[in-house]
């Protein structure tokens, strides 16, 4: 519709008359009333229309306008941390029932995202355009249960700590959401607005048979994304050596690249990140993507992580399947770094394929795709990190954010707020890190507690002992348009950003030209990865092993007849550390030995006191932690009575 649209567009500089039916008219105004119907026919919003947005990864660099993102969520107004804990921020009015009315927005929308980590088993009422009957209900949990068509897999679930919805509601002439019961927690609501140009469909559960296709669409569009049809592959196979480039795909007519796939994966492990991708469009003065190759396909900490719909790591090959259309010229590079003038950097071996179509660039509803890396190395105090900062026009359509605490400890910092100002306008503002990337509850088991990958979102990371983690977001039928500016930011600790840590983020949009104001050049010292002197083990995810009778309880170990329990140690570097507890000592406190394989570290130590108390950074015992020696066991001495050893948590200092 939208080419026969734009033909009749172009046809309107021609003046005159035809007969139709033997009868003369006006050849500008049957245009103009051909236009209408196609105007209307290309604004219209229902879940069909919304459905296709998810499944059509090939119009993510079109440009959508008339329209905004934003959300309606529990964040603490105050700018305090009780994003949805008490529930004082959770609603935005009480009725006299007690039912919360938790969201309510005037004028044409559609709901595209909705994510909580505490849903409940109250009823959701939905009433589209101010009628008094709710247009539908549903259970809260079961908007992510799969058991209540059409809010169902793959665009429903739990996952990773968070609960999360992405079937389309459109709605017209205002939203509101009703809970029936007296307490919510967290969530974020989030929605397209669309101006009244759109003519608008509400969303119905029973669907059309036009919606029962574009859904079906959507499952079988994701699982041929990597299919690229009769797109020309460029293939290199050469060896890359350090302090040298090398040009994977140089373009000299317009066209747009639909795939690039970098192997093998293996080859830009480690800590160091050394070797970087550098995209160029049509002769801009700065590059469109540069940084290393690990950030941009969502590496984490030396190590590949991410299998996203668009852009990862699978099988040893990175992929991006992000559509890149230009309008003259395009340049892929690869460059490598040297460490240092005296290292002896390795020549790395790589195969690649970059596919490319001759459609270019429509410059009138398209923009090119640009990457904007800010490695923030020891974020400032009272400032939050930037994931994208710029004026222009365009759409952001991805995140991917490595986060490291400076403190050994807790991963408070986790706790920061994204906010995203547009056009000068706040549209949203989160709840808190994790639930930015649709986790929830990190450093609890099966939560957010590993590395995770789903097609939208996932969890690059996550470690107590080093104080860090990652996550990342595509937005596909939530891309955020920004007409003017955008100011897209995250923070770095519960409040006023006052935790300290190394952020690197990769932030992807598509916009006319590259909107940063400046670029960040990668080097040797921004892009090494930090590695701490100071581990702390939580037991919540501690890893350990019993020999005999020990009896597990949160902190609490117990053995009264000379149980073991050895807890690993293998994710920590290799090195010389001083081991301390942080312990509760008892009237039940145990004695007990460390070793290390058949060897003990350790004198006695005694948990035993005749009144409780805690104690912090007991120091037990030095020990070796190599390939061989990773693991250190704690020995119960045999008692019935004083058999508990109350650990709250285990701190390794690495010698100098």
């Amino acid at each position: 519709m939208s080419s026969l649209f734009d033909f009749l567009k172009s046809l309107k500089k021609y003046r005159g008359t035809i007969k139709i039916n033997g009868k003369k008219s006006c050849l500008l105004f049957i245009l103009n009333s051909l236009m209408l119907i196609g105007y209307s026919q290309k604004n219209r919003i229902n879940i069909a229309s919304e459905l296709n947005k998810l499944a059509q990864i090939k119009d993510l660099p079109t440009f959508w306008e008339g329209t905004g993102v934003r959300q309606v969520s529990s964040y603490d107004t105050t700018g305090r941390n009780d994003d949805g804990f008490s529930g004082k921020y959770s609603f935005v009015r009480r009725n006299s029932d007690s039912s919360l009315v938790i969201f309510d927005v005037p004028g044409n929308g559609s709901i595209n995202r909705i994510w909580t980590p505490t849903p409940t088993d109250d009823t959701l009422d939905f009433y589209f355009g101010g009628i008094n009957k709710p247009s539908f209900s549903i259970c809260f949990s079961d908007l992510f249960s799969g058991k209540i068509f059409p809010f169902v897999s793959p665009l429903t679930g739990n996952e990773i700590g968070g609960f999360f919805c992405y079937f389309p509601i459109p709605f017209k002439n205002g939203c509101k959401i009703v809970s029936r019961g007296k307490q919510i927690q967290f969530f974020q609501i989030q929605y397209r607005s669309y101006s009244n140009d759109y003519q608008i469909t509400n969303f119905v559960k029973q669907l059309d048979d036009s919606a029962m296709e574009a859904f079906g669409q959507v499952s079988k569009k994701w699982n041929k994304v990597d299919d690229m049809g009769s797109a020309r592959a460029i293939y290199t196979d050469t060896l890359l050596l350090a302090g040298q480039s090398v040009t994977l795909a140089e373009l000299d007519q317009g066209g747009r690249i639909l795939g690039i796939k970098l192997q093998p994966a293996d080859a830009f492990k480690g800590l160091n990140k050394q070797i970087d991708l550098k995209i160029s469009w049509d002769n801009e003065k700065q590059p469109a993507v540069y940084m290393p190759v690990a950030d941009f396909f969502g590496y984490a900490y030396g190590k590949e992580s991410m299998q996203s719909l668009l852009l990862g790591t699978r099988d040893n090959v990175n992929y991006c399947y992000f559509p890149m259309p230009f309008n003259s010229k395009a340049k892929i590079e690869l460059i490598y770094r040297p460490f240092d003038i005296h290292s002896k950097d390795h020549p790395i071996k790589i195969k690649t394929e970059v596919f490319v179509s001759n459609k270019k660039l429509d410059s009138t509803k398209e923009g090119k795709f640009y990457a904007f890396w800010n490695a923030d190395i020891k974020t400032p105090l009272g400032k939050p990190h930037v994931f994208l900062q710029g004026f222009g026009h365009g759409h952001y359509v991805g995140t991917i954010l490595q986060a490291q605490g400076l403190n050994p400890g807790m991963t408070l910092f986790f706790e920061g707020d994204d906010v995203s100002v547009i056009d000068n306008e706040m549209r949203i503002h989160g709840t808190g890190s994790e639930d930015y990337f649709n986790g929830g509850w990190y450093a609890l088991l099966d939560r957010w507690d590993k590395k995770m990958s789903f097609p939208l979102f996932g969890s690059l990371d996550y470690s107590l002992p080093y104080a860090r983690t990652g996550g990342y977001r595509l937005f596909v039928s939530d891309k955020m348009p920004f007409e003017k500016s955008i100011y897209h930011t995250i923070e770095h600790g519960p409040e006023k950003n006052n935790i300290p840590g190394n952020y690197v983020s990769v932030s992807l949009y598509y916009a006319r030209k590259s909107i940063n104001q400046s670029q960040i050049v990668p080097t040797n010292s921004l892009t090494k990865v930090f590695i701490a002197d100071t581990f702390m083990i939580y037991p919540q995810l501690m890893k350990y092993n019993i020999e005999g009778t020990v009896e597990v309880s949160n902190n609490r170990f117990q053995s009264n007849t000379g149980g073991q329990l050895r807890i690993d140690l293998s994710d920590l570097p290799t090195g010389q550390y001083q081991v301390f507890f942080d312990i509760e000592k008892s009237p039940d406190g145990a004695d007990i030995f460390m070793w290390q394989r058949q060897r003990q570290v350790s004198k006695l130590f005694s948990f035993y006191a005749t009144e409780k108390k805690s104690l912090e950074c007991e120091y037990i015992c030095d020990i070796n932690i190599d390939e061989f020696q990773n693991t250190v066991t704690v020995h119960f001495k045999k008692d019935k009575i004083k058999s508990a050893a109350y650990i709250k948590r285990l701190i390794l200092i690495r010698k100098k």
